[in-house]
């Protein structure tokens, strides 16, 4: 039987609904204003889109970005792993300390490591490489506390049946803790792509030229003030940089959506 609404449940849909349109009216803004031509008369049409493209090495900038983003999520996916497992299954001395240790890490804002992290590039020669731009972020804080957590939450009976057959601690890794802990994994992977994908700050400073520079960065040659403030190809250079990640999004909504919520991301 279908609950009746309240005053305050519609009230509370309402407010919903106004929220989100209020935060889909910049998106929808911008993916409506690269689409629309003002010469020779306002139409629809690709033209902004692909000025803006050719406007820059876009190419160069997502081949940059993929191997930037694929690598950072797989090299803190893999440190994290095993770092969570260690934290959450195994006594060693001073583990308590040590996992405090990495939990201060949470409170460090990142702009504040900048300068040391940049010295450190400096000194390995990997300055303006993609390489040096993904290396500060190469282990996570959060992906090691948010995968322990997920680790704890695994039965014991799981681990000590494995054990009993003789199966080897990397093996129960592999079989029994990573599939528990799947739907964690593919959240936490979300959250690492998204992140690097829209990174600007870092890149900006360390990618000096077109061969290495990410999407988001080179999205910048657009303000150059020299050329003025061209507002349709901004727009079009915006959908550019968010299309990929919005396309994923949309056709894998449900699964992500699910995903988030067993890791009990909220």
């Amino acid at each position: 039987m279908d609950r009746i609404l309240t005053v305050s449940d519609r009230v509370e849909i309402a407010l919903a609904w106004v929220a989100g349109l209020l935060w889909m009216a910049p998106l929808v803004f911008v993916i409506v204003r690269a689409f629309v031509v003002d010469a020779p008369s306002p139409h629809l049409g690709f033209d902004n889109l692909v000025r803006a493209w050719e406007g820059a090495p876009f190419g160069q900038y997502y081949l940059n970005t993929v191997l930037l983003v694929v690598g950072i999520t797989a090299a803190q996916l893999a440190i994290g792993v095993l770092a969570a497992y260690a934290f959450a299954r195994f006594e060693f001395p001073f583990r308590n300390a040590l996992f405090v240790l990495v939990l201060v890490q949470l409170m460090i804002f990142p702009e504040v490591l900048m300068s040391e992290n940049y010295r450190t590039v400096a000194s390995l020669g990997l300055l303006d490489t993609v390489a040096g731009i993904g290396l500060p972020y190469v282990a996570s804080a959060f992906c090691i506390f948010f995968l322990r957590q997920a680790f704890l939450s695994v039965p014991d009976e799981l681990v000590e049946a494995a054990q009993i057959e003789g199966t080897s601690r990397l093996a129960i890794l592999w079989k029994v803790f990573l599939p528990a802990a799947r739907p964690s994994l593919i959240a936490y992977a979300l959250v690492s792509v998204s992140t690097q994908w829209n990174n600007f700050l870092w890149p900006l400073i360390v990618a000096t030229t077109d061969e290495t520079r990410p999407i988001t960065v080179g999205l910048v040659r657009f303000l150059a003030p020299e050329t003025g403030m061209d507002f349709a190809k901004m727009a079009a250079g915006t959908v550019i940089v968010i299309a990929p990640l919005l396309a994923v999004f949309l056709i894998g909504q449900r699964g992500f959506i699910n995903s988030f919520l067993r890791s009990g991301i909220k």
